[in-house]
């Protein structure tokens, strides 16, 4: 059997619906996530929960939308989409979210980020200051960066294509000198399958000129705010799709290609 260690995670797990939690647990120190990674990657887009009710769970967070349509970046309480045409659009509580990880962000760490650090090297820096390897973290970098490279994905159609195909397909988008928001968690590697194991990150421009999944960038003046995350709520979808799905096949690689795929071409660039 597939993820032993995931199983007895699942144990700790407090599955949720929205309409049993209270208000007063709406703002601790959790990570409410919508469905698990593996049903993305088998085709699951349909969305399973409005983003009316998910505004409930955080303010803070990324994600994706019904059909796989476009990039989902939440902050400040505002959530935005970012389509296939690399531009960013206000989301209304009636669209749907088949997959997204959410938090009432608080900083509790403050890291100043060198000029000309990339994301790679940020990654090192984390792991070496950073102690708390085994619980969650949200991230957001603040600043200017002097390069900027996201994607973000087509809405599909039915019968949806799995993810790896979708992101080989997928537009992408350079920034440069831009001002804007790195937005995303850090997730422990046990949980594979659940979520994205490392660091999975989206960006949104300050003046909304663009954003999306990020691939790479280069800082220019920025810090680095975390919030540790020691609670994850899961709010599955309850339906046959879901349910009939085998969740036991490692599917590891699948998601190393699906989340570092450059695509095949460059839509757009912007400054």
């Amino acid at each position: 059997m597939k993820y032993p260690s995931i199983r007895r995670f699942l144990l700790c797990l407090t599955f949720l619906v929205p309409a049993i939690l209270p208000a007063s647990a709406q703002r601790d120190n959790a990570l409410t996530q919508i469905s698990t990674i593996d049903a993305i990657l088998n085709g699951l887009y349909d969305g399973v929960l409005s983003f009316g009710e998910l505004r409930e769970y955080g303010d803070f967070g990324i994600g994706t939308f019904h059909s796989l349509d476009g990039e989902m970046v939440a902050l400040d309480g505002a959530f935005y989409q970012v389509k296939a045409d690399g531009r960013v659009y206000d989301v209304t509580d009636t669209a749907t979210t088949p997959f997204s990880s959410v938090t009432f962000f608080k900083a509790e760490k403050e890291i100043p980020i060198a000029p000309g650090k990339n994301y790679q090297q940020i990654q090192a820096l984390l792991k070496e200051t950073i102690t708390a390897e085994n619980i969650f973290q949200g991230i957001k970098i603040v600043g200017t960066f002097r390069y900027m490279k996201t994607r973000s994905v087509p809405g599909q159609t039915k019968p949806y294509p799995p993810l790896v195909k979708v992101t080989a397909n997928q537009p992408t988008f350079e920034f440069h000198d831009i001002a804007g928001t790195v937005v995303g968690f850090y997730t422990p590697d046990y949980v594979g399958g659940l979520n994205v194991p490392g660091y999975h990150l989206h960006f949104l421009a300050d003046d909304k000129s663009g954003g999306g999944h990020i691939l790479d960038f280069i800082v220019e003046d920025a810090t680095l705010f975390l919030d540790y995350l020691s609670e994850i709520r899961i709010i599955l979808p309850n339906n046959a799709d879901f349910n009939s799905l085998e969740l036991s096949k490692d599917r590891s690689e699948e998601l190393h290609q699906a989340e570092k795929s450059t695509g095949k071409k460059l839509e757009r660039a912007s400054r």
